[in-house]
């Protein structure tokens, strides 16, 4: 059972579970469901033996419900509990395996609780959003779980377990996400550089308003998935670097953005002057062809 610990928690006592994957020079990276950290303020993980330390976001994935948060090595009490996780290969499970689920249910501290790989590769859509590469489990999977490892019968992490995932399919089939499906992504974010969240003065505006064209309307009326721009305020970041109504904007600092609440949540860690890369798509010739825009961040509009 090595490399799980406990809750993150925070004002509205919500809390979720968490893998650590590993250490850079300076910090403790964990792995988490990128739901379980979204809007929380005070981050803090607490470890097996009770220790608790502040952690910040690192990076996020929304539409893999990926987060990699860190902790200060500085910052962990001496005589804290931990060990990193083993990851195992996903290629090599098999349905009918052992599968065994660790995380904080209802934030109560340490659960466990076991089952088998029901099925492999499975796609669930949550609010519009679609996840695929699913381990299945019977393995309970509760509120708390989340961010959790899925443990095969040699102590080796194969998934990632979500419980946003979960409520929506069958009673008693609980979903993770397969670790194999995700190594380069959580590897990508674990190198990305920590972030501090600003405060509405100093945090960094694009000058934008906009819609999320969903794959719905991409199947219906062809336009691409991303954010379609409504407005765009005079002196803005986005006026300056020339994006106008109708672009949609599709990546921003290299993420892929799909809606606007989440680009929103973003900008809560980029400042005021910060340079930041924009893809977007314009209709030319009856066509979309992509774009690419560097933005100055500019203050809160008036």
């Amino acid at each position: 059972s090595s490399g799980f610990f406990g809750s993150q928690t925070y004002e509205s006592a919500v809390s979720g579970s968490g893998i650590i994957m590993g250490t850079n020079d300076t910090e403790l990276l964990v792995v988490t469901n990128a739901h379980v950290v979204d809007d929380v303020d005070d981050l803090a993980i607490t470890f097996y033996d009770g220790s608790k330390a502040d952690a910040v976001i690192k990076g996020m994935k929304s539409n893999k419900d990926l987060a990699v948060i860190a902790v200060r090595l500085s910052d962990i009490p001496s005589g804290a509990i931990y060990s990193i996780a083993e990851l195992g290969e996903t290629t090599e499970i098999k349905v009918g395996d052992a599968a065994i689920a660790v995380g904080n249910s209802m934030g109560y501290g340490i659960s466990v609780t076991t089952g088998c790989i029901s099925a492999l590769n499975k796609t669930v859509m949550v609010d519009k959003v679609e996840y695929s590469s699913l381990i299945q489990t019977d393995a309970a999977i509760n509120p708390g779980n989340s961010g959790g490892a899925l443990f095969n019968s040699s102590g080796e992490v194969i998934g990632i377990n979500s419980v946003k995932m979960s409520t929506t399919g069958v009673e008693g089939m609980g979903y993770a996400i397969s670790i194999s499906s995700v190594k380069e992504i959580i590897k990508e974010l674990s190198l990305e550089e920590t972030r501090n969240k600003y405060s509405d003065d100093e945090r960094g505006y694009i000058g934008i308003t906009g819609v999320n064209i969903t794959s719905d309307i991409n199947t219906m009326y062809g336009y691409p998935i991303g954010i379609q721009v409504r407005s765009v305020t005079e002196g803005s970041a986005a006026y300056n670097a020339g994006i106008v109504k109708n672009d949609i904007i599709f990546s921003f600092d290299g993420e892929e953005i799909t809606d606007f609440l989440e680009l929103s949540d973003m900008m809560r860690y980029y400042a005021v002057g910060e340079k930041v890369t924009v893809e977007y798509y314009r209709m030319e010739d009856g066509e979309y062809k992509e774009h690419s825009a560097e933005l100055v961040l500019t203050a809160k509009p008036e």
